[in-house]
């Protein structure tokens, strides 16, 4: 739900100021190590190859400290407003340091009304909402909630009604319904509201709806997805039920899994257009992590095989 914001780059750089003339250093440096290497060729390829063990992109993961908020950190939370305590913290909860999805799950109650959307919050909680743990995900929704104001109490829920019903405000609040009810607000509530909106005339509030469902994450949401991910007369909210199956949102991987057979009867299906067997196959493969093309038979096999493991 975060907005892109657009920045202004300084004019110059800052070492653009001093513009006299200066000796070219980097083809000198360059030229230098040419000249070394043509004489000491395996010393160079050895340095580099241990400089690659050692901190190169294709060495395994390599801690830079251990992943737990230090006393000093902690200290300095004490003392930040509410704003920098949530972008600290997410950031923390975002890289799994110990103790911070706690320490956040403790204070985001006392954040609601008191955060600003700004860019570098914006930006932590759509890293968040992508995130590969769910947890991640869960907490981000809690700041997104505190951000919007938006109490999780039934009160919260009839707001979000409310706003629904106002055409400038519904497609945000249609997505926030969705993340209240999987915080355990009103989850019965807050899928009937989002099923009278899957079939809007309006293009966009179906889009939200989509969004919503996914954010709401419960087992009843599965086949709503699947009907709007086969039949939705938009390309665009077909595709987003399509990823809001595969990952994104708060569906498990097991609730994913239980999709799997249904998509695969995507696959053959002639009355779908080929985008729309092209999304299930990439949805299948998402899920899976398996690539076994697209014929369905073989998917059907290799869900045959892997549910009787």
């Amino acid at each position: 739900m975060s907005s892109d914001q657009n920045f202004d780059l300084p004019e110059d750089p800052p070492l653009s100021a001093s513009r006299g003339p200066r000796l070219p250093v980097l083809p000198l440096i360059l030229v230098a190590l040419l000249l070394f290497a043509a004489f000491q060729p395996n010393t160079v390829r050895a340095a580099w190859e241990e400089f690659e063990k050692v901190i190169g992109l294709s060495s395994v993961p390599l801690p830079a400290s251990p992943a737990k908020l230090s006393e000093h950190e902690s200290d300095d939370l004490a003392t930040m407003d509410v704003q920098h305590q949530a972008e600290r913290l997410l950031e923390r909860t975002i890289n799994h340091y110990s103790g911070a999805i706690e320490m956040l799950g403790s204070r985001v109650g006392e954040w609601n009304g008191q955060l600003t959307l700004s860019p570098h919050l914006s930006g932590l909680l759509e890293t968040g909402l992508n995130s590969n743990d769910l947890r991640v995900r869960a907490a981000s929704l809690e700041v997104e909630l505190a951000a919007y104001n938006v109490p999780k109490t039934p009160a919260g829920v009839e707001l979000l009604v409310g706003r629904i019903s106002e055409a400038n405000n519904r497609y945000w609040a249609l997505w926030l319904m969705g993340a209240l009810g999987n915080r355990g607000v009103e989850p019965d509530r807050a899928f009937s509201v989002l099923m009278d909106h899957i079939k809007d005339s309006d293009e966009m509030t179906r889009f939200w709806t989509v969004e919503g469902m996914a954010l709401l994450g419960s087992d009843n949401t599965i086949r709503p997805l699947l009907d709007v991910f086969h039949s939705d007369p938009s390309a665009k909210v077909r595709e987003r039920a399509a990823c809001s199956l595969a990952q994104s949102g708060m569906l498990t991987k097991d609730q994913r899994m239980a999709a799997a057979p249904e998509i695969i009867n995507f696959l053959d299906d002639a009355s779908l257009d080929a985008a729309t067997r092209g999304w299930a196959g990439q949805a299948l493969r998402d899920i899976t992590g398996a690539n076994v093309g697209s014929d369905p038979g073989a998917w059907r096999a290799w869900l045959a095989d892997h549910n009787t493991r």
